[in-house]
């Protein structure tokens, strides 16, 4: 756009959504991984590519879409998962507060995508249409809900993979193993807005509509515990399975609702899980939810001496790299600053103190 008279709202849109274009599509396809390791990259709310040594892609609940973007009548959506929750009735003011860090219309080479739950944020068409055109030997791997969604949406049932805690399913060099999901919040939404849950009880399974994810690689193993709220359950994954790396479901819950770990069931989470490092992730993506990570870091500080924690937690950013083993022991994440080649080549200044 060089003249005023070019500029429409379809052409800005053009020139600057995805806000990132495709710098990491790019790079996790630039990304040679390590023997002994493996990377992943948060794509925000709880979304991330997995990539292994042996070359094998896995995104998971990888989301594309948006919060609030009208006021409209202020009412909320009868039959809202929030509203079942805590009777509310006037509109969430979630808006979403992250950019779009990945171009889906450019994904390459997934070897799987894996989608821990119904719930639009992590259950997401575009992802889905993408990976389906993209990726032509791409498996769908969820719980039985989330597959009968993509059906709808047209993706062949062939592709899928249906799983319930307990299963494993092989995408090239990683074991995916479905674990039990603790997301009352997914068990509670009925897209019916006329059905009662008081009434009538529950119309399916925690099983049905959510499960963790586990990872086993040949780098290490990691753990995506998705949407769930904290569980004692968590100790049973720690017992029986060995897990190096968790991902867990923080944020700051609104009065009345009850949906996010806090920064200290964060804590006891990964002292359940027995891992050596915990992720707070799906806290950025939300301006109702949001919450500051920081938080869990001066918890930890504060109790890790005396309970004797073997775990830390790592504060990431949305688009960022995390590579394991080689950042077990960094607390905080930083994007690469550049210009690693300063004064490789000669300054074009009036006089070299000119600085």
């Amino acid at each position: 756009m060089k003249h005023i008279e070019e500029v429409t709202k379809q052409a800005w849109l053009e020139a600057t959504f995805p806000e990132w274009g495709t710098y990491l599509n790019e790079e996790i396809a630039n990304t040679e991984v390590p023997e002994g390791s493996f990377s992943m990259w948060w794509l925000g709310c709880c979304g991330i590519w997995l990539k292994t040594h042996e070359g094998t892609n896995i995104v998971m609940d990888m989301w594309n879409g948006t919060g609030k973007r009208t006021r409209g009548d202020g009412q909320m959506k009868k039959g809202h998962q929030m509203m079942r929750m805590a009777g509310v009735r006037n509109l969430q003011p979630n808006r979403r507060n992250e950019p779009f860090v990945i171009d889906p219309f450019e994904i390459k080479d997934v070897d799987a995508l894996v989608v821990s739950h119904i719930h639009s944020d992590h259950l997401d068409i575009v992802t889905a249409a993408a990976v389906a055109n993209n990726c032509p030997d791409a498996k769908f791997i969820g719980p039985a809900k989330v597959v009968e969604k993509w059906i709808e949406w047209g993706v062949p049932e062939e592709r899928t993979v249906t799983v319930v805690p307990g299963d494993r399913v092989t995408v090239g060099a990683v074991e995916v193993v479905a674990l039990e999901a603790f997301d009352n919040t997914a068990l509670i939404t009925v897209e019916d807005p006329e059905y009662s849950i008081r009434e009538k009880g529950l119309p399916f399974t925690m099983d049905e509509v959510a499960v963790n994810i586990l990872f086993e690689t040949s780098g290490g193993n990691l753990y995506h515990g998705a949407d769930s709220h904290y569980s004692v359950m968590f100790a049973k994954h720690g017992k029986e399975h060995d897990i190096d790396v968790a991902l867990a479901n923080f944020g700051e819950n609104p009065v009345g609702i009850h949906d996010k770990l806090t920064s200290a069931d964060v804590l006891r989470m990964a002292e359940a899980l027995r891992t050596k490092v915990i992720i707070p992730v799906h806290h950025d993506i939300w301006t109702n939810f949001y919450a500051d990570p920081e938080e869990i870091v001066k918890l930890w500080e504060f109790k890790k001496d005396r309970l004797q924690y073997n775990f830390q937690p790592f504060v990431w950013q949305v688009g960022g790299e995390y590579q394991y083993p080689r950042d077990t022991n960094r607390i905080h994440f930083m994007f690469d600053r550049g210009f690693h080649d300063h004064f490789e080549h000669e300054q074009d200044l009036p006089y070299d103190s000119f600085l």
